[in-house]
């Protein structure tokens, strides 16, 4: 016979058969599910208990802690505003008129005329000695010397733009790079170049270490001539050839300026000047 197949009452009396039931253990035995059914159902409604408890206290402090919008009226007053005043009209002053610059004095030079009559004196063109400085033009006029002159055109019959013309501008002060008429040496490139080589002298310590090479140099030649603004220009050789040569080139007689314009100006003017050991 199948035991698991046994009603548990029945299954008890069996293995009880001719023994003391009244010791206990039948009696344990009997009740056993009923035990279990009775503690899980007890423990099953302590846990709902519990959880439910858990639950409503949440609920309820939600409802507590619930933060409702409070709307507050808040009353807006408009001012008035006023207007500003309007910044008063202020009337330029006139324009400044400088008056106009005194004229050259001017000789009257007509435009000769082949007549069958004879000239008048007063229309008889003037000579160039009576002319001098005079500026000519269609009047003759007293006037300042150094005064402003009148474009009569090449012609001198009043072809030009008919505008003053200021007198010649003073030698300017900035300093060229390229000019009409370059500066030049006394005697040109080959007494430049004899004048280095009389006055260079190789330094000691680039002969001892057998520095070598090409110092450019650049300087300003000024109207005058004169030497001025002596520095160097690109990777330095050292041990003192850039020293020498500044030297040499300061020490430079004057030059022939340059030309721009008919002037003369200041120009800018780079001059190598080479170094070499002898048996190089």
């Amino acid at each position: 016979m199948d035991s698991a197949k046994i009603p548990g009452n029945d299954f008890l009396d069996i293995l009880f058969y001719g023994r003391n039931k009244d010791y206990g253990a039948y009696e344990l035995r009997s009740r056993y599910d009923r035990r279990v059914r009775n503690a899980v159902m007890g423990t099953a409604s302590i846990m709902l208990v519990m959880i439910g408890g858990y639950v409503l206290n949440n609920t309820l402090m939600a409802a507590e802690n619930v933060h409702r919008p409070v709307l507050a009226e808040k009353k807006i007053e408009l001012q008035a505003l006023e207007m500003p005043p309007e910044p008063p009209v202020t009337i330029p002053p006139p324009p400044v008129t400088s008056a106009p610059p005194p004229l050259a004095a001017s000789i009257r030079v007509t435009t000769p005329v082949i007549v069958n009559t004879d000239v008048p004196p007063d229309e008889m063109p003037p000579k160039n000695d009576d002319i001098g400085k005079q500026v000519v033009g269609f009047t003759t006029s007293e006037g300042v010397e150094g005064g402003m002159d009148i474009d009569l055109g090449a012609s001198g019959s009043g072809g030009g733009s008919g505008v003053v013309k200021a007198p010649p501008a003073a030698e300017s002060d900035v300093t060229f790079r390229f000019v009409e008429i370059m500066p030049e040496f006394p005697g040109g490139e080959a007494a430049l170049a004899k004048y280095l080589g009389n006055n260079i002298r190789y330094p000691h310590i680039a002969q001892e270490n057998e520095i070598q090479g090409t110092v450019f140099i650049q300087f300003v030649v000024n109207r005058d001539g004169t030497i001025s603004q002596v520095k160097t220009v690109g990777a330095a050789k050292g041990g003192g050839l850039e020293e020498e040569a500044i030297r040499v080139i300061s020490k430079m007689p004057k030059w022939k300026p340059g030309k721009q314009n008919g002037q003369y100006v200041a120009v800018y003017f780079n001059l190598p000047v080479s170094f070499r050991l002898s048996g190089n």
